[in-house]
């Protein structure tokens, strides 16, 4: 069953003709209104007729939240065929739609629109964040999917975790904390001076995670050549060409070594599990994420949706001393997989095969993880500062339950203080996931979609589940309290907040720039002529970057306005001067406007110091297609 939920100052409909389906309905029928009034457009779908009673229960639940939150006491429920195409029989439809009218009845003042009848309607909604929200509803036993077949392994549709299942019917409280510790209702706050929580609060309350059109990065992925979409895989796994496959490398082995800096080792674990493991399926029901399932030699396995499972099992059978704590492991899985909804498949920004780096630390007790958390929450700070991504570029979100709150309001307080600006706070009265408390770094793009980018969460669950002991100073075993942390976020998208950051800044009317030590060509040279091609090369032999020169046989106008639109950082021109002095012509992108380039006259040497300040500390690797630009094939 889809949703589609408006709070409105009124709905008002009246029907103007029968289709084949129509149900009979009085005279008093064919018209309603109703004022201040939750509008459920519903569509029952074929997936509704395995469990009529857990349809409408499941729906009537999602209502009563809503209407809850908005404080409203008429509901209208309205039958819209037009949210599915895969809709249910008409008897069944009106079975469910009936069912939810009548178990609202006794709470709300209710009406429903006729079915199978053309209507014209007018609604005005009114405009805050929890007035336009959608939802999916999928009966219990309809949820496990169905199986196809192979000689070798099939692959079935996703599993949805029990947590998954949870979260879409669980009782959210949103609220925006200031840094004076203020917790403000999330729809009266005043966003005039922070317009994109704005647009990130609209995300979360309302869920809309399908994507209508492409945003800016999907373009820009193809025309720098960094990835594009594989046809021939499953959707949500991309190719990356060498541009793309430099980045992702750069970026993970900068993570790892981040990691490495607060004592993490590195480890490496499986990409499938036994589903039927004991430990691992109950973890399962405790992971909001949708499964791949694969069936092998009789066996029912399932693809990592993260490091999680390897890690703690591989804790389980470790000999760990409170002398070792906390104790940090990390991985850069290439890859996690998860089946995500094809509607929010869009390039880099969700994937199905994804890597990310995943770190998990072992702590003494919940004294040590919170200040733990605190330490891990000030490098995912820092690490995507370094990465291009600053505090201004992403919103930050912090969930946790109503009594960890009560417990560490101070903390919390700090956290907000820390990024010195309002933060999103959803808020539970019960615990359904495996943490009591997480935070996401949240990058708002071009089209008011939000993705999360780091993350740290506090696992109260699985050194339980896991067996998982450490031995204190007195000889006794004890479980420790567990910290998810993911640095940086998936790598993917921290080129798909990149991207779509330089995308809104070049729509700004600015240059758009990758950093210089993730840029694939850091320099290029461009002699004018062909008599300057040994001068070029002595220039590139100098530069201690990745640099290239462009040879082909274009004039020196283009060849500059071809490295404009891959965004070169540094473009060197030399002709006779540069030659006759022993100097180089530079271009530097970073401080230059649409049409007004800045180029300075340097010598090698200075160029070298240059970049050498501004990557300094940052991995580094050389080039990863052909020094002349001749002897390079297109990828798009």
């Amino acid at each position: 069953m889809q949703l589609l939920l408006i709070h409105s100052d009124y709905i008002e409909y009246e029907v103007k003709k029968s289709t084949p389906v129509a149900e009979k309905i009085e005279e008093s029928f064919k018209k309603g209104r109703l004022e201040e009034a939750l509008t459920a457009f519903i569509a029952v779908e074929k997936v509704d007729e395995s469990n009529v009673e857990g349809a409408i229960s499941k729906a009537v639940e999602e209502i009563k939240n809503v209407a809850s939150q908005v404080k409203a006491e008429n509901i209208m429920v309205y039958p819209y065929a037009h949210l599915s195409s895969d809709l249910s029989s008409p008897k069944a439809g009106v079975a469910v739609l009936k069912g939810i009218e009548e178990a609202l009845s006794g709470e709300f003042t209710v009406k429903r629109a006729p079915f199978g009848w053309y209507k014209a309607f007018k609604i005005s909604c009114k405009g805050h964040p929890l007035s336009e929200l959608s939802r999916s509803i999928v009966p219990d036993e309809a949820a496990s999917g169905s199986e196809s077949s192979s000689c070798l392994a099939s692959v079935k549709e996703e599993v949805v975790s029990e947590a998954l299942k949870a979260e879409s019917t669980a009782k959210s409280y949103w609220h925006v904390l200031t840094p004076d510790g203020t917790l403000h209702d999330a729809t009266t706050f005043d966003f005039s001076g922070h317009e994109n929580l704005g647009k990130f609060v609209d995300y979360e309350i309302s869920k809309k995670r399908a994507v209508e059109k492409a945003p800016p990065h999907v373009e820009l992925m193809r025309r720098l050549e960094i990835a594009d979409y594989e046809p021939g895989s499953d959707s949500g796994n991309m190719r990356y060409y060498p541009k793309g496959r430099l980045m992702k490398s750069l970026l993970e082995n900068y993570v790892l070594e981040e990691s490495a800096k607060v004592g993490a080792m590195e480890v490496e674990t499986p990409l499938m599990y036994d589903m039927n493991h004991p430990t691992l399926k109950k973890y399962l029901d405790r992971f909001p994420a949708r499964q791949y399932s694969i069936e092998s030699d009789k066996r029912q396995l399932f693809l990592r949706f993260a490091a999680c499972f390897g890690q703690f099992l591989m804790n389980h059978d470790m000999t760990i001393s409170y002398k070792n704590l906390p104790l940090k492991m990390v991985e850069m899985t290439r890859y996690s997989f998860r089946k995500e909804q094809r509607g929010e498949l869009v390039g880099l920004r969700r994937l199905r095969a994804f890597t990310m780096p995943d770190m998990h630390s072992l702590c003494a007790d919940m004294d040590n993880a919170i200040s733990q958390f605190d330490e891990q929450y000030n490098m995912c700070i820092s690490v995507l500062d370094k990465i291009g991504i600053k505090v201004d570029d992403f919103e930050v979100a912090i969930r946790f339950t109503r009594d960890f709150y009560n417990e560490n309001k101070d903390f919390i307080t700090n956290l907000a203080k820390t990024v010195d600006k309002p933060v999103l706070i959803e808020m539970w009265d019960t615990r359904f996931f495996y943490f009591v408390l997480k935070f996401e770094f949240n990058f708002v793009d071009a089209l008011a979609k939000a993705s999360a980018l780091s993350t740290v969460q506090i696992d109260v669950e699985n050194a339980e589940r896991y067996d998982i002991n450490y031995i204190d100073s007195n000889g006794n075993a004890n479980k420790p309290v567990i910290l998810h942390c993911s640095p940086s976020g998936a790598i993917e998208r921290c080129i798909y907040g990149l991207l779509e950051k330089e995308a809104m800044k070049a729509e700004a009317g600015g240059v758009p720039i990758l950093p210089l030590w993730l840029s694939p060509t850091q320099v290029r040279v461009i002699p004018i002529a062909e008599k300057h091609m040994d001068y070029a090369l002595q220039v590139s032999e100098q530069l201690n970057c990745r640099v290239d020169i462009d040879d082909r046989d274009d004039t020196v106008g283009k060849k500059i306005r071809e490295a404009g639109r891959e965004w070169i950082p540094y473009v060197v021109v030399v002709g006779d001067s540069e030659v006759e002095n022993g100097t180089i012509n530079v271009t530097i992108r970073a401080e230059s406007q649409p049409k007004s380039p800045v180029k300075v006259e340097m010598t090698s040497e200075e160029l070298n110091a240059r970049i050498s300040s501004e990557v300094e500390g940052m991995p580094y690797k050389g080039l990863c297609l052909a020094k002349m630009l001749s002897q390079r094939p297109k990828f798009i």
